[in-house]
């Protein structure tokens, strides 16, 4: 049975991410800020459950290797666990304050920093000790790579083979593709190169005028494309334009393949970057769709100086079309096609393999190509038009999947706003809500715009945004073939 096979795997993971909470615990006592209290308890709650996982049903051999039910069952077990043991810091430190948060609520915020999403329910940001603050904003730099691409590089030292996790884990059209012989060198690989441009964009934003820990969360939620802040006001609150030009920066670099920066350091060459098709799609639609919203603003006398409204445009289309969700102004003020077009923007302007979210880039191209050939061959129908992405011929497997993926997130989308509107949320509300979750945003528009946020939601309607947002973060078919039938079926 596939759920005996994972749960020792499961529980190790789950012990790994009792660590992690020693961060935040270890800012709190440096710097009593009043918030200790909160994770003692969850440190040994979270590591007590993954020893009963690991220990309760069978010691995993040695030479175990996880197949691919195993691999997709372990993930969704993951992206459904770690939220819960994630929210209980949240659950602790609120429950002694006069405003204690719901489990809905502590989950949703959980989920939305480990799916990099930037959604919050929580207000008084600028207030929150920082090490909470710091937790938020760490979750989201874990997930953003994704732990389980972390676990991979740990599992064969607890005897488990990791491709199926990393495939099961692994976004994009083409998952099969290895970089390194070894599916843990790849991991580690990948890591390696996430850790040094992090390194980079906390030294940018300390020389940049941050305080140390404003510095190290806004890298955790920039290099994640996660987005959240620690302040209510988010990214304006610094009301500096170095740091802008700084977080543009880093949020075009996150917005592309890891891989490709790994495979081009390895090789030492850095022009296989600018070759690469998807590169150059996600680079010309993110700074072309800024330059066509700053023209807008100037064309329609919301701003008049032109350097400021192309530093303005620059910083909020690539924020939201990078699915990072940082904002400086109130874009909802903005001509009604700018926001909407912004958030339709995050579905596609990401390349696989970054730590964004939403359809990819790569997807885009290949749904264009293949639209392209249909028409092709309407005027040639003998002839054969091979659909290529950059040197290489995508093949009918990945054509086929890249077809029923958009066909499941399309309906996704629409099924999920339409429960919303169930719930009388009115429609450009839980539109946005939901396509912000799946994508991964964040914000949306109106009371959860930029302005607001989803407190003002009710458990039901933010149970739907919670189930959006892990949707979204496995791409959706990785999360539902769970509840097939032929899943289960020996």
């Amino acid at each position: 049975m596939p759920l005996l096979r994972v749960f020792p795997v499961l529980g190790a993971i789950v012990m790994v991410f009792s660590l992690t909470l020693m961060v935040p615990w270890l800012v709190s006592w440096w710097s009593n800020d009043g918030a200790q209290g909160a994770y003692g308890p969850a440190v040994a709650v979270t590591f007590v459950v993954g020893l009963l996982l690991r220990s309760a049903v069978f010691k995993v051999g040695r030479k175990l290797e996880l197949q691919t039910r195993d691999g997709i069952l372990l993930v969704g077990l993951v992206w459904t666990l770690l939220p819960l043991l994630a929210s209980l810091p949240l659950m602790l430190y609120f429950g002694q304050t006069a405003t204690p948060i719901s489990v809905t609520d502590a989950y949703f915020e959980a989920m939305s920093g480990l799916t990099t999403t930037g959604s919050t329910v929580i207000t008084g940001l600028d207030t929150l000790p920082g090490s909470i603050n710091l937790w938020r904003c760490f979750l989201q730099w874990l997930g953003g790579m994704g732990i389980l691409v972390l676990a991979v590089a740990i599992l064969p030292m607890l005897g488990v083979g990791g491709s199926q996790v990393f495939r099961a884990e692994a976004t994009g059209p083409m998952k099969d593709a290895k970089l390194t012989p070894r599916i843990t060198e790849t991991a580690k690989g990948l890591w390696s190169v996430y850790c040094v441009l992090s390194a980079a964009c906390v030294l940018g934003y300390w020389l940049g005028g941050m305080s140390s820990l404003d510095a190290w969360a806004h890298m955790f939620t920039t290099m994640s494309l996660g987005g959240l802040s620690t302040h209510d006001s988010s990214f304006g609150y610094f009301q500096s334009p170095t740091l802008e030009w700084v977080a543009i920066f880093f949020m075009l670099v996150a917005s592309c393949n890891f891989a490709l920066y790994f495979v081009a350091a390895a090789k030492r060459q850095p022009g296989r970057i600018w070759r690469d098709a998807e590169w150059r799609g996600s680079m010309s639609v993110l700074v072309g769709a800024s330059v066509f919203v700053a023209g807008l603003l100037l064309v329609k006398g919301t701003m008049t100086d032109p350097f400021e409204t192309l530093r303005v445009a620059l910083f909020n289309v690539i924020s939201i079309g990078s699915t990072t969700g940082f904002a400086t102004v109130d874009y909802t003020t903005w001509p009604v096609f700018a926001p909407l077009f912004m958030i339709l923007l995050s579905g596609v302007a990401t390349s696989a393999g970054s730590t964004g979210a939403g359809i990819k880039m790569a997807r885009v191209l290949i749904l264009l190509k293949q639209a392209r050939r249909e028409m092709s061959r309407i005027i040639h129908p003998r002839a054969v038009y091979p659909v290529r992405l950059g040197a290489h011929v995508v093949d009918t497997g990945t054509l086929l999947s890249v077809l029923g993926f958009m066909l499941v997130y399309g309906g996704t989308i629409i099924g999920l706003t339409l429960l919303l509107l169930l719930s009388d949320l009115p429609f450009d509300t839980a539109f946005s809500a939901v396509v912000a979750s799946v994508n991964n945003m964040g914000p949306g528009l109106n009371e959860v715009g930029p302005a607001g946020n989803f407190q003002g939601l009710t458990d039901f309607q933010t149970w739907v945004c919670t189930l959006a947002m892990l949707l979204g973060r496995l791409e959706m078919l990785s999360f539902l073939v769970l509840f097939t039938p032929g899943f289960w079926r020996k």
